[in-house]
């Protein structure tokens, strides 16, 4: 192995392993060190000597060298250079050319994969912290040697004003705790939050165990203390690209940035020193929810300058505007009639959104949904993420609009309805819903049918309809009226018998008398029911003769009537009725039948003087 005397890169980050490894080795004793009794000089050179039978060059070169070092006096403090004689599990022996070896914790050669990284016959620099001339002992550490040119690079750096490499430790109160050097002789550092980047960093966390360049704003040898800056470093970096950006910048430029923050309305890119503006708006011609959704920081994406403002140093940029506006063929490519399928994307109160390509959308209105069904809310049918077929119903490139009509895909079931009952036709179904001015009545999937509460009847006066059904009942009814286009299906339950106002000419003809209880007395006359569901008005001219009179007051509901039949209008569904005509009928029939049984007076005064005569003969009789 080669001669292990700078920082070792390879192991920046084995600061955890070594100090488990250290505080493993620290539990284990290490042996003590024997003394050696140091040989002479004399004595060593002569036993050299004596092993050969002549002398060489090279036999007395070593010899003097053996001799040079025994001489040498070594000092505290002093870092030397030492050969690695043994390596064993808790200690390694280096030679550094006394007359004895240091044993060293293997501790201090672990590398941060907790393996050593020395074996015998490497050279490496040590720093002798303690030795004994008189019993040969010495105390020497690998780690503190290294921690010592690490302090004087630090300061030669500071100094200097050069930036060095750093290794991120651990996350502390304030900032991030890093560490200059490897994990065996490194030294930590403080690196103010303030100082880690030209913004706010949003995840410190992600940063541990990343390695970046830093400039040393200020250090302290005695305590142990360094601060150190990114931000400085970045700072000095984005002024370069700043300058080299502007001079290049133009509008309708495609360039490469990187994504240096995402907000709610866009996403910051760096171009180079300067940032740009990507609106969420111009991300995608299609829907972008969130800006979040598409790009996460550092992602590097390709955009379009849209605007430059050079003295503000404002930059618009875009990425739809990358491809073509894929609404300028929107009519060409899904014309009207035409069956198309899409991704509902989004549902609203009034209807669903289905995209039928990126940056194209169709919404189905919550009307074109079902033919029969009334859906208040799109949720009732679709849901988001599903696949839809629909018809094209309009487009509007210049609005950037297309209607979707999804029942379209199925054939009208109204169509068939109509072919399926024609007026007259009797159906039968159950009560589906009871209201106050009808009942629906269902007839096939979807479509109800409406009997209105006037055809429930043709007699009874109704005042709701759950007087005469309830929910669930199975009727019969007529079919009435189909209205394909506002889709009303009209029935009547009435039309199933005939209409008793159809023969009432004929029951109540002019000029008969009849009979029946009052049901109302107002001002202008009196209603009498005849049979059930057919009234008569006495007019109040009606009720008696010379001038009208109110009959309110004269005449009560539930009071027993009769009347004479003046007029019947079938069409119109009205009775007239007179009392007065019926009393003027009932004198002229009296003097008809008198005239008819005597002798008829020739004249007014033989009359009377007849009824006289007749008074007197009584009187007379009466005194008897």
């Amino acid at each position: 192995m080669e001669k292990v005397t700078e920082v070792n890169e390879e192991i920046l980050n084995t600061a955890p392993v070594a100090e488990a490894v250290e505080e493993k080795a620290a539990e284990t004793p290490v042996p003590a060190e024997e003394p050696v009794s140091p040989a002479a000089p004399e004595e060593e050179a002569l036993s050299n000597a004596s092993s050969d039978d002549e002398e060489t060059p090279d036999d007395m070169s070593q010899f003097e060298e053996l001799f040079e070092q025994s001489l040498r006096s070594f000092q505290e403090g002093e870092i030397i250079e030492g050969t690695v004689v043994s390596v064993q599990n808790d200690y390694v022996m280096v030679d550094i050319g006394y007359k004895s070896e240091g044993l060293i914790p293997a501790r201090e050669f672990v590398n941060g994969q907790g393996n050593l990284i020395v074996e015998p016959g490497d050279v490496v620099e040590v720093l002798l912290e303690r030795w004994n001339p008189e019993d040969g002992t010495l105390r020497l550490s690998y780690s503190r040697a290294i921690r010592r040119k690490v302090w004087d690079f630090v300061i030669k750096s500071f100094e200097a004003k050069e930036p060095v490499e750093v290794t991120t430790v651990s996350k502390v109160k304030g900032g991030l705790t890093v560490r200059i050097g490897d994990a065996i002789g490194g030294i930590k550092a403080f690196l103010p939050y303030s100082q880690i980047d030209v913004r706010p960093h949003p995840n410190l966390d992600s940063m541990i165990g990343q390695q970046f360049m830093v400039s040393i704003l200020d250090y302290n040898r005695k305590r142990e203390n360094v601060v150190v800056s990114r931000r400085e470093l970045l700072e000095k970096e984005m002024q370069e690209k700043k300058k080299e950006t502007l001079a290049s910048l133009e509008e309708g430029q495609e360039r490469e940035g990187v994504v240096k923050n995402i907000t709610d309305y866009g996403v910051f890119v760096d171009l180079g020193g300067i940032d740009g503006l990507l609106h969420v708006t111009d991300i995608s011609w299609g829907r972008v929810e969130h800006p979040s959704k598409v790009f996460s920081v550092g992602d590097t994406v390709k955009v379009k300058v849209l605007s430059f403002d050079r003295e503000k140093e404002k930059v618009a940029l875009g990425i739809k505007q990358l491809t073509e506006d894929p609404w300028l063929r929107a009519a060409e490519k899904y014309p009207e009639g035409e069956k198309v399928s899409g991704k509902v994307v989004s549902l609203t109160e009034y209807g669903a959104f289905v995209q039928l390509e990126e940056g194209v959308e169709g919404l189905i209105h919550v009307s074109e949904m079902s033919w029969t069904k009334r859906i208040r809310h799109p949720k009732q049918v679709l849901s988001v993420g599903d696949e839809v077929d629909t018809v094209v119903l309009k487009v509007d490139p210049e609005a950037r609009r297309i209607s979707l009509g999804l029942k379209q895909v199925r054939p009208n079931p109204w169509d068939l309805v109509k072919e399926r009952y024609p007026e007259g036709t009797v159906i039968e179904g159950k009560v589906k819903n009871i209201t106050e001015f009808g009942l629906f009545i269902g007839i096939e999937e979807g479509i109800d049918g409406l009997v209105h509460i006037s055809d429930l009847s043709w007699s009874k006066r109704i005042k709701h309809p759950s007087e005469m059904f309830k929910k669930g009942d199975k009727i019969q009814a007529v079919v009435l009226n189909i209205d394909k286009e506002k889709e009303r299906f009209s029935l009547g339950v009435k039309q199933l018998h005939p209409d008793p106002w159809e023969s009432a000419p004929e029951r109540y003809p002019v000029g008969s008398r009849v009979s029946g209880k009052i049901t109302n007395v107002t001002d202008f006359g009196i209603f009498v029911e005849l049979e059930e569901g057919i009234e008569g008005l006495i007019h109040v001219s009606e009720i008696a003769a010379g001038r009208p009179k109110s009959p309110v007051g004269k005449y009560e509901t539930g009071d027993e009537i009769a009347a004479m039949v003046i007029n019947v209008s079938p069409k119109d569904r009205r009775i007239g009725l007179s009392i007065k005509k019926m009393a003027e009928d009932e004198e002229r029939s009296f003097f008809s039948e008198y005239s008819s049984s005597k002798a008829a007076p020739t004249t007014l005064g033989l009359l009377l003087q007849e009824e006289l005569g007749q008074k007197d003969k009584k009187d007379s009789d009466d005194q008897q």
